[in-house]
């Protein structure tokens, strides 16, 4: 789901910290260092990394074409590769009698039953293409506001943890009590009854 969506999800972020000036170059740098690197033909099963919201399927940082007046515009890809648990077990009971009749052995140890299996994934893996999520993110730097277009729990993780190590930023999810933290003057008794708070359902 993404910006150009006909609906979206979105999470708003509070961005803290600054980074160094000029901020366009360092933007830049933190993308180009953090590009997605393409895992098709190793035998990684999962890549995070930057892309170009034009095109993520070859992303370009050059020249910040990621910059729309004071907005940065890009996204978070995260490639995974998927092997059905049958298919593994095909290829494993394949390479275990492969492995039996080779050695005229009935039985294998623990161990050797679990090198099979990894060496089984990891062909695989070589041979599986990853499946692409792509997630666009707005950040309006001068205002220090994020808008990241999902709302599943693993790619928020994901990007949270992923533009802290980019950019060495922190991002704070926005929902009433950060908000009501971050905007209210708010004594230590005040914060303490925030906390209190619990959620109330609502019926009719």
């Amino acid at each position: 789901m993404g910006l150009l969506s006909s609906s979206v999800s979105i999470t708003r972020y509070k961005v803290v910290g600054k980074l160094e000036e000029p901020v366009i170059e360092a933007v830049t740098q933190g993308l180009k260092k953090n590009i997605l690197r393409e895992i098709d033909e190793d035998e990684t099963e999962k890549a995070s990394g930057w892309t170009s919201f034009n095109n993520p399927f070859k992303p370009d940082f050059t020249g910040s074409s990621f910059l729309i007046g004071t907005h940065f515009v890009f996204s978070l890809r995260i490639d995974k590769k998927s092997i059905p648990s049958k298919i593994i077990q095909k290829y494993y009971i394949l390479e275990t009698s492969k492995k039996l009749a080779e050695n005229n052995r009935e039985f294998l140890s623990r161990n050797e039953k679990k090198l099979i299996r990894e060496h089984v994934i990891n062909t695989l893996s070589l041979r599986i293409p990853a499946t692409p999520k792509i997630y666009d993110l707005v950040w309006n730097y001068e205002k220090n506001y994020l808008w990241f277009f999902s709302n599943l729990k693993t790619a928020n993780e994901e990007l949270e943890t992923f533009f802290s190590k980019t950019f060495k930023l922190t991002l704070i999810r926005l929902f009433p009590y950060t908000m009501a933290e971050l905007s209210c003057s708010l004594s230590d008794a005040d914060r303490d009854l925030l906390l209190k708070i619990s959620p109330a359902e609502f019926t009719r």
